[in-house]
């Protein structure tokens, strides 16, 4: 069964609000430095996942979750370092939306199978 991380909504929701285009005057570092920090945070909380399923045919969900997973950290690591550096904020804030969005896909699909393990286990036997 998935055990889902607590702090996901909150993390994402930071994510959310950190990559609002910075106020006018607000040094760019500073906002880049935000992104970061909460994108580390999202990272932190995907880490934090167990996406996992013994049951026979939840256990290829539970696998295809894991892999799922890794893919978004990878994004996540390769989204922080170049949110220092990108020389297109707007091209970031894009790529950081779409992120958001999977993540939140992701996250679904790990409720959906603790939805179906349950199922599993409260339906029985007939």
């Amino acid at each position: 069964m998935a055990i889902l991380s607590s702090g996901m909504v909150e993390a994402l929701h930071g994510l959310e609000q950190a990559i609002v285009p910075p106020r006018p005057g607000m040094p760019l570092g500073n906002w880049r430095w935000a992104v970061r920090q909460r994108l580390a945070a999202v990272r932190d909380a995907l880490v934090e996942e167990n996406p996992s399923a013994s049951d026979g045919w939840l256990a290829a969900r539970g696998g295809q979750a894991f892999r799922e997973r890794g893919a978004l950290i990878a994004r996540l690591s390769a989204l922080a370092d170049s949110a220092l550096t990108a020389s297109d904020p707007e091209a970031l804030r894009q790529d950081l939306r779409r992120l958001i969005g999977d993540i939140g896909r992701h996250v679904q699909r790990l409720h959906d199978l603790v939805y179906d393990d349950v199922e599993m286990e409260l339906g029985g036997e007939n």
